[in-house]
């Protein structure tokens, strides 16, 4: 199957790059907010919670990017599991952080929402690509 084939639209254009995907778009924009947040961060949280949820976010957008450019469905949706994996991993973090008072819940709403939004649409992108191929859920 051939990349332009995984199905959703930008602005009614076929997908040509693991670009014109929303979720790889929203992927990014979550990783940019964590950069952001975590620039705040004590230093003696450079290599602790910083470096864990920077590595979280970056490795969403960059799974996405890289099961696409296999070009084939079966890889991409295990890439797409595995950035669900990160995915689940950084929200976790959102919610460590604002347990131990590194982020105030007024800065966690809007990424933990961010999160579970990315991640319906990459279950559903899942589903439907399982669908074309055959596929059972497992």
């Amino acid at each position: 199957m051939a990349s332009g084939e995984w199905g959703g639209k930008v602005s009614d254009a076929r997908i040509r790059s693991y670009r014109d995907l929303t979720i790889w778009q929203d992927a990014m924009t979550l990783a940019e907010t964590v950069y952001r947040l975590t620039s705040a961060f004590p230093k003696d949280e450079l290599y602790g919670m910083t470096s864990q949820m920077r590595r979280a976010s970056v490795s969403i957008a960059a799974n996405i990017a890289e099961g696409h450019g296999r070009e084939h469905t079966k890889p991409f949706i295990q890439f797409l599991r595995i950035a669900q994996g990160s995915l689940k991993e950084l929200e976790t973090h959102f919610l460590l952080a604002e347990r131990v008072g590194l982020l105030a819940s007024e800065q966690t709403a809007e990424p933990i929402i961010q999160c579970t939004s990315l991640g319906k649409r990459m279950r559903s992108l899942i589903r439907s690509l399982q669908e074309r191929i055959g596929a059972t859920k497992d």
